[in-house]
């Protein structure tokens, strides 16, 4: 659906400042109907990417190349794509209704449908009593509420979402992506940026990974976390009275009942094993230590 192709970009601020690269040959594609997480620090290129792809600022170098079904030209192409920036503007004096009418007609649509469109999803993002209220009035969550909605009005094939969970609380975080996951469960494509790691992690088919403008991972979120992982183990077993175990381990946890755990690296794994078994303990368990993705990407981040 998408291709961004080696793209790279060059802020140049004065001529006494040295240029900022902001992308540094960037390649990556958001195939069609996939549920694609846009992950990096502050600076990483994330914003600009997607500026580059909404077209409004260029490239110095690359392209960015869409599939043929959204269009023949830019403004076929727009028509199906919808967007919502980091800090969107909302008219403050307009009411929600009057927003999403606005917002609407912008995208040529008839009054009707986007009354419909209203009617289906301002219950589903909680906002349809505040509907005839002035904006103004609205907390940061409901107007990302209604800026979302605003973007998927126009029933669009590609959604852009630039860090869409950003200053939500819990409930409006969880509320959110369960409108996310239900709006790509309806075949839409769906591209969003977040610093909010466990949130991609939790949602995502698909993770994009910049650092400092370079690309660092762009591949499946089970892959990224298995080739993260620290092969470190979890043995839990019950033994009665004190027991020593000579092979390595470290971070030795005792609870009631007589239950044991212990932390073990996995060359060590057979040998503890064996010892255990040997001393006559009850194994219950054995458990691969995962990394979570946040883990993953605070590493990386700091390599």
């Amino acid at each position: 659906m998408l291709k961004f192709q080696e793209i790279t970009k060059v802020f140049k601020t004065d001529l006494i400042a040295q240029p900022f690269t902001a992308l540094n040959d960037v390649s990556f594609e958001i195939p069609h109907g996939s549920m694609v997480g846009f992950l990096g620090a502050n600076g990483a290129g994330k914003t600009t990417s997607l500026k580059i792809i909404m077209d409004f600022i260029r490239a110095d170098k690359g392209r960015v190349e869409f599939d043929s079904s959204m269009g023949k030209n830019k403004i076929e192409v727009f028509k199906k794509i919808g967007f919502l920036p980091e800090r969107p503007y909302f008219y403050p004096n307009l009411t929600g209704t009057e927003f999403l009418m606005f917002m609407g007609r912008l995208s040529e649509l008839p009054r009707e449908q986007i009354k419909k469109q209203v009617a289906v999803w301002a219950p589903r993002f909680k906002i349809e009593h505040a509907l005839e209220r002035p904006l103004k009035t609205y907390s940061k969550g409901m107007l990302q509420r209604v800026g979302f909605l605003a973007t998927i009005i126009h029933e669009p094939e590609l959604i852009i979402l630039d860090e869409p969970l950003s200053g939500l609380d819990p409930i409006g975080r969880k509320e959110l992506k369960d409108v996310i996951v239900e709006v790509h469960r309806a075949g839409k494509t769906v591209f969003f940026s977040s610093h909010i790691v466990s949130d991609i992690e939790e949602i995502c088919d698909r993770v994009i990974f910049l650092k400092e403008g370079k690309l660092v991972y762009d591949g499946a979120v089970d892959s990224l976390m298995n080739s993260g992982k620290q092969n470190d183990y979890l043995i839990k077993f019950r033994s009665v009275g004190n027991i020593s175990l000579s092979a390595p381990h470290h971070n030795w946890q005792h609870f009631p009942g007589n239950l044991n755990v212990i932390t073990v690296n996995e060359a060590a794994k057979s040998a503890a094993l064996q010892e255990l078994v040997g001393g006559g303990v009850e194994i219950t368990g054995v458990e691969l230590i995962k990394p979570s993705l946040e883990e993953i990407f605070y590493k990386i981040r700091t390599q």
